[in-house]
This record gives C-alpha cells, sequence and structure tokens, in this order.
C-alpha cells in the first residue's frame, strides 16, 4: 500500500467545549525536516505559502499571471506536483498539504527552478476547499494516493465521502476536472461509487469505469505500489 498521507491520532472524541472534533483522514507525523528542508522553510517560507484564512483567496492576486488554476490535496514530497508546474508555466497551481518535509522540499525545488506559478497552503485541505475559494474558482482539483485507511473500522477516515465530494465539485468551474489516483482497490471502488453518484460529475471515461492517467507524472509512491505488485488505477470526472 502507498500513501500521500498516514492514519490520523485525532479520531472524534467528545470536547464539552467544543463539541466532537471532526474526523481526520491523515496524522501529522513527526519525521525530522532534513537541513535543506529546513533551510527552505526558514528563507522561501514568506514567498511561497498561502497563510490559511478563512475568507476565499483572490486568486488572480496570488500568481503574476491570470491563468486557470490547479489544486492538489496531499501533494507529498512535491515531486509530481513540481514537475507538473515546470512543465505548465501557462497554468498555476496549489499545493495542500500539512507535512512539513514535504513543503520544505517542494520550497526548495520552486525557489531552485524559479517558478512564480506555484504556491502552498500549509493546513487542513476540507478547511481550506470550504473557506478559501469562491464556487467554480478552480479549473483542476487533483489528489493522488489519499491513505485508503485499509482497515475496515477505519473506512470512516477515508478523505473521499459523499459531502467531501460534494464540496469538491463546487468549487470547479463548469468544465473543469477531477482526477484521484489510487493503487489500493477496494478504495478505488470506493472512489468510484462515490464519484458516479454526484449529480454535478459526469465519469469522463464512462459510468463505473476507471480512466487512463494522461499526463500526469508518475509520483514516487506509485513507483512503491507498482513495485509491490499494486495496479494504480485513475478516476477522471468532469464538472458538468
Amino acid at each position: 500500500m502507498t500513501t500521500e498521507h498516514r492514519p490520523h491520532g485525532n479520531g472524534p472524541s467528545p470536547n464539552t467545549e467544543t463539541g466532537p472534533r471532526p474526523i481526520r483522514s491523515y496524522v501529522i507525523r513527526s519525521g525530522r525536516l532534513t537541513s535543506s528542508q529546513r533551510k527552505a522553510i526558514d528563507n522561501y517560507w514568506q514567498d511561497y505559502v498561502i497563510e490559511y484564512q478563512t475568507s476565499p483567496l483572490a486568486l488572480n492576486a496570488l500568481f503574476h499571471n491570470k491563468a486557470d488554476t490547479v489544486l492538489e490535496i496531499g501533494f507529498g514530497m512535491g515531486d509530481s506536483l513540481l514537475e507538473m508546474a515546470i512543465n505548465t508555466p501557462s497554468v498555476n497551481f496549489l499545493g495542500v498539504e500539512v507535512h512539513k518535509p514535504g513543503i520544505g522540499k517542494l520550497l526548495h525545488g520552486i525557489a531552485e527552478a524559479g517558478l512564480d506559478n506555484l504556491k502552498v497552503i500549509n493546513h487542513d485541505a476540507k478547511e481550506v476547499l470550504l473557506n478559501c475559494f469562491e464556487d467554480e474558482s478552480l479549473w483542476k482539483i487533483q489528489i493522488f494516493f489519499p491513505d485508503p485507511w485499509h482497515k475496515k473500522r477505519h473506512n470512516k477516515r477515508r478523505l473521499i465521502q459523499d459531502e467531501f465530494v460534494q464540496l469538491l465539485a463546487s468549487k470547479l468551474k463548469v468544465s473543469g476536472e477531477l482526477h484521484l489516483a489510487t493503487d489500493w482497490e477496494p478504495y478505488a471502488e470506493h472512489m468510484l461509487e462515490k464519484l458516479d453518484t454526484c449529480e454535478m460529475l459526469v465519469n469522463s471515461a464512462g459510468p463505473a469505469c476507471y480512466s487512463a492517467s494522461g499526463d500526469r507524472p508518475v509520483t514516487r509512491f506509485e513507483n512503491r505500489g507498482k513495485k509491490l505488485g499494486h495496479k494504480v488505477r485513475d478516476l477522471r470526472y468532469v464538472k458538468s
């Protein structure tokens, strides 16, 4: 199994002051920052990290051009997202991630490549989607290899659930694309069921069918999964 995220220890537990805590689809790993990652965070955070806010972002003001915006949720170490931004300078990219080592590595790559079309948000993706984007403001949303939560008792922690799919679809422009990928077959089936039942989305490959990966770069997690014999399945949907 390969994942961009890891299980979160912050499950739903009672809180007498604020009510139940939200069910998270990730855990903040305690991995150490390398010296390069720490240096990149110190030097480039102010240039490339967008601070979370509870009101919609002015996307045209974040970048030097007024191009369409692609949002990637859970970019891991950021290699494939960096490659996309380098290869597609006419498109703006925003990556959402909670893990500092991955953010540090990506910031280093952004600065090294001198990119002005890629920025980062370090916050919970559900809250970012809910609060930081107007409806029908994103050209594409991509989620590659989210944690499949393969144990049945943990399935409720999967990121792709009915309510979240509705939220994803609401933020896409008409004709915008939602692209997901996983190497865990039961999660692929779960995703397919949830996405196919969303009235705002049309399966590009046809109902109950998986898609070709298209021009998506291969991620390190994907390579690891393939070495373990896992079949990768892509799901691509268009906002109707």
